[in-house]
């Protein structure tokens, strides 16, 4: 039996139907990632499988052994106690075996009772002990606590002197280590830094139980998932594979029921143009004829399949209005401290025109203090930092302070850019999600993803050539972030961007800076091949004596050229799978006329003959769909 099966589920509110019908299993070992757009009711089904909503039809069913894990039945309710025993407080159970132990002990050491009974019961408590974890738990808290970024010398702090964000993630620790079998976790990895995700895979990958994941963070569902269930139009589709897996199957089966969809319909028009040719024509013959066609008409209705409509994304174009020099920002010797606290010193930076470049680095670094001294914002301690010729600037705030929350999304938009037409302001919000009514709704009363369409709204409209962008990416789901993707991908300006988005990193980035104490360490090349260095250094580390040989910088004009011609090449070669799967659809729909022949059907050769050519064609048409998606990737 699944450790979790969900048959015929429906939940709704009002005249509102989240979802319905939805069936899935979730296996003893399986790790899900559970995607779909902000809105589509993924943590309300959470919510559901937790208990904390009753279902309006369907059934959940958990598999006897299973125990459920989930954030908020692990949060953090006592303000005094600190941060390490709070996290202990999950093992109370294995404290209070410690403790009955040991007055077992003490009382076989003063042979007070019965002494094999007393040996016996300590022996039994000792394996059980054991058994669930009693001799690691200790050290498995603090690996988790130092791993979730939490240093010891704040293990000592009260749970009460702590940030939201430090809280949720001392929640997700005792969530963790609760030794609960199916976990069910929404949006783990905010909070996070990258190096707090990376400790997070690997413990879930290690995990032996069985997950659910609601996740944004692409590159964390590649990393950690082998089955992708989506939600959408108020249902959900299982893939086996994690996220890159899912999409590229997403889009063969989406385009393979497009092309099914589009062959019947063409099939049903042809018959029906027969049908009424044999009805004009009214002889007793032709009317047996168009009803025998009008019969297959309707079988092919019966079985078609209307492909969902796509979901509505962002559309967006980020252009420039006049291009900078060359040389687009150095900087020399930068330093920042508040107080005795120094984020950062000594930070050069070269950045040139059509550079795409991310800076890493821990949490409280320093990475937003330095867009806000380089935007103007706030003075550096020590250094200076100049722009190129004709660069102009901007800056997509993470924390959104550049918006009046007073205002409505209209106003918001029309205020900074009076010379617009009212069409052209709406007709900007509506590429942005906002239409009708949606266009007066406060700002106060917006989620965290509207306010960063807002945002990234005003930031295209003001036509810069130089771009600051602190976590673009959080708030937006996997759909508006593939479409940012491709929109920066295409932009001719130069990007500095502050992301742990490591999918978006991966799809992005020349170059990759670590903001350091000290200053910035550079990585040629993506997230990937920064990490293949890092973990190249710590497997063959240089002796004291050796320095580090500085990499040559490579031109970005260069990689660019290299890259254009490598998706010429892919365009090239997608392009003529496109063609070769027209063809073969064509000469399977030929086919599959000439089976439904009533001549054929009744000569077996002819019959045995055609199917397997049909089949042929199939494997065929199916070897190419698998060309088409590994270009597609």
């Amino acid at each position: 039996m699944p450790a979790l099966s969900v048959r015929n589920l429906s939940v709704s509110f009002v005249e509102r139907t989240l979802f319905s019908d939805v069936s899935f299993d979730v296996e003893a070992h399986d790790k899900v990632g559970f995607i779909g757009a902000n809105g589509v009711g993924k943590t309300t089904l959470f919510r559901t499988l937790n208990g904390e909503l009753e279902p309006n039809e369907g059934v959940i069913a958990f598999e006897k052994s299973v125990r459920v894990g989930y954030m908020e039945q692990h949060a953090c309710n006592n303000p005094r106690v600190d941060i390490y025993h709070e996290l202990l407080s999950v093992f109370d159970d294995l404290q209070e075996t410690e403790a009955e132990i040991a007055r077992l002990t003490a009382a076989i050491d003063s042979q007070s009772g019965d002494l094999d009974a007393l040996v016996a019961e300590q022996t039994r408590l000792m394996e059980a002990y054991e058994a669930q974890g009693g001799l690691t738990y200790q050290s498995r808290t603090r690996a988790a606590l130092i791993g979730l970024g939490f240093p010891e010398t704040d293990f000592t702090m009260p749970v009460g002197n702590l940030s939201g964000g430090q809280r949720s993630k001392l929640s997700l620790a005792k969530l963790l280590l609760s030794r609960s079998t199916l976990l069910l976790l929404d949006e783990p990895t905010n909070h996070l830094d990258i190096q707090s995700v990376g400790w997070l895979e690997d413990f879930l990958r290690d995990f032996k139980g069985a997950m659910i994941i609601i996740s944004h963070d692409r590159y964390f569902l590649d990393h950690v998932t082998n089955k992708t269930i989506e939600l959408e139009h108020g249902k959900v589709m299982c893939y086996k594979g994690a996220y890159s897996e899912f999409i590229r199957k997403k889009e063969a089966h989406n385009e393979a029921l497009k092309n099914k969809y589009e062959n019947d319909m063409k099939e049903i028009r042809r018959i029906e143009g027969i049908v009424e040719q044999q009805r004009r024509w009214g002889r007793e013959r032709n009317f047996i004829t168009a009803a025998s066609r009008q019969k297959e008409v309707d079988r092919i209705k019966a079985q078609l399949v209307t492909p969902d409509s796509e979901l509505e994304t962002m559309r967006m174009r980020f252009e420039p209005k006049f291009e900078s020099g060359n040389d687009v920002l150095i900087c020399r010797g930068l330093a920042k401290s508040f107080g005795e606290k120094r984020l950062f010193r000594d930070v050069h930076i070269h950045i040139r025109k059509g550079e795409r470049v991310f800076i890493l680095g821990a949490n409280g670094c320093g990475k937003t203090t330095l867009f806000r001294i380089l935007s103007g914002r706030m003075p550096q301690d020590r250094g200076e930092f100049d722009l190129g010729a004709n660069v102009m600037t901007g800056y997509f705030d993470q924390l959104q302070q550049n918006l009046d929350l007073s205002k409505t999304a209209i106003d918001e938009v029309w205020d900074r850019f009076p010379n617009m037409t009212q069409t052209e302001v709406r007709s900007a919000l509506a590429s942005f999600l906002f239409k009708g009514d949606e266009v007066f709704k406060p700002l106060s009363k917006m989620s965290g993803g509207e306010r960063a369409r807002i945002s990234l709204l005003k930031l295209m409209l003001q036509g810069s050539n130089f771009l600051l962008l602190d976590e673009p990416t959080n708030h937006l789901d996997a759909a508006s972030r593939e479409e940012l993707e491709k929109t920066l991908a295409d932009y001719s300006g130069t990007l500095l961007i502050i992301s742990h988005d490591r999918y978006f990193i991966n799809k992005l980035a020349h170059r990759v800076l670590v903001l350091t104490p000290d200053g910035v360490k550079e990585y040629l090349g993506n997230y990937d091949n920064y990490l293949e260095r890092v973990r190249a250094a710590k497997e063959n580390p240089l002796p004291d004596d050796v320095s580090p040989k500085k990499e040559k910088p490579q031109n970005a004009y260069f990689l660019d050229k290299q890259r254009r011609s490598e998706e010429r090449k892919r365009q090239t070669r997608l392009r003529k799978a496109e063609e070769e799967i027209e063809r073969l659809d064509a000469e399977i729909e030929a086919t599959q006329q000439k089976l439904a022949d009533e001549s054929v059907i009744s000569d077996y050769e002819q019959l045995l003959e055609l199917t397997h050519q049909l089949e042929e064609l199939q494997t065929e048409q199916e070897k190419q769909y698998e060309i088409w998606e590994e270009l597609s990737d």
